[in-house]
């Protein structure tokens, strides 16, 4: 029954991409809109969750403008999906111009073109689907730590768009090998960093809240000596109309205080992150939870010695 039930849900998935993709990009945006108006303010979809973020962020924001903003998010959310079923067909590498400016790119192609394995880091914000579909578009393969979907039809289809010129996924359980493989060989981690890592996780301040992060982030740099990159993918514009830049960089070989442990490391892509998410708020997804629980009283010590995967897993050396 439920092969059959993921079977369905993935038809029905398929069927809604295929009429998005029969539609103008324009056409998309113009319903967008509608449906952001309905999930907003006639579902009230998550609507606690968003409403809380917003007062956390923005105190001073009265109530219709948080409600509008939260209006602006939906809108961004769906007309994203929008232009990720359109990419393919319309974004090539001969026409991304069209569609995609740069800033920082001088930076970003120096250490994507460095011998030395280097980090990306990001977060629910822009498209960052489509930022690293065009990452491996300009011929640099990244590789993603993400938890497979529970759907196997929406996971191979998912994954294969993400493949289509050079994302590979790595599961969160079990490739501690594999992750170790790409930092030995130089190759680029692209990971998001506001997902919450319980508990045991790395305590930072997140706009002036305790946020829980995943300390693989800073230890892949603090162990294997990559760059820590934090980069984005902003809509500028229209639908299909992108930023990618770079907002910071962490290099080991350039020693700063951010660098002196996990923590301060962590503190400061967060910190980056912040000021990403300011410069187009409506853009970020205030829809998921980033902040829960509170931090333990003590931290554990000592810290690990080698990186920790999102999921927890502790990546062992590989024999080669």
């Amino acid at each position: 029954m439920k092969r059959l039930t993921d079977w369905l849900v993935y038809l029905v998935v398929r069927l809604a991409i295929c009429l998005v993709q029969a539609l103008s990009l324009e056409s998309c945006h113009a319903i967008a809109r509608v449906l952001a108006w309905v999930a907003c303010d006639v579902v009230r979809l998550r609507q606690r969750v968003v409403d809380d973020n917003l007062r956390q962020v923005f105190p001073d924001l009265a109530d219709g403008q948080r409600r509008d903003l939260a209006r602006r998010m939906w809108e961004h959310l769906l007309l994203m999906g929008c232009e990720i079923a359109h990419a393919p067909r319309k974004v090539h590498e001969t026409n991304w111009r069209r569609y995609f400016r740069f800033n920082g790119k001088r930076e970003m192609v120096e250490y994507l073109l460095d011998p030395r394995p280097t980090v990306f880091v990001s977060g629910h914000f822009g498209n960052f689907e489509l930022s690293s579909y065009m990452m491996g578009l300009f011929g640099f393969p990244t590789y993603a730590i993400a938890r497979p979907l529970d759907n196997p039809y929406l996971d191979r289809y998912v994954n294969q768009f993400r493949s289509t010129h050079g994302q590979f996924i790595l599961p969160k359980d079990g490739s501690a090998a594999q992750v170790d493989a790409v930092l030995r060989s130089g190759g680029v981690i692209a990971l998001l960093g506001d997902q919450h890592a319980g508990p045991k996780g790395c305590w930072v301040d997140f706009f002036g809240r305790p946020a829980s992060c995943h300390k693989a982030v800073a230890l892949f740099t603090l162990v294997s000596g990559a760059p820590l990159v934090v980069a984005y993918g902003r809509r500028i514009g229209g639908p299909l109309q992108f930023e990618l830049g770079v907002a910071g960089i962490a290099d080991p070989q350039i020693p700063s205080e951010d660098q002196s442990g996990v923590k301060p490391l962590t503190q400061w892509y967060n910190r980056v992150l912040e000021e990403i998410i300011l410069a187009s708020p409506e853009q970020y997804w205030w829809v998921h939870r980033r902040w829960k629980g509170t931090p333990p009283k003590k931290e554990k010590r000592p810290e690990p010695s080698h990186p920790a995967l999102p999921a927890g897993d502790q990546p062992t050396r590989s024999a080669a």
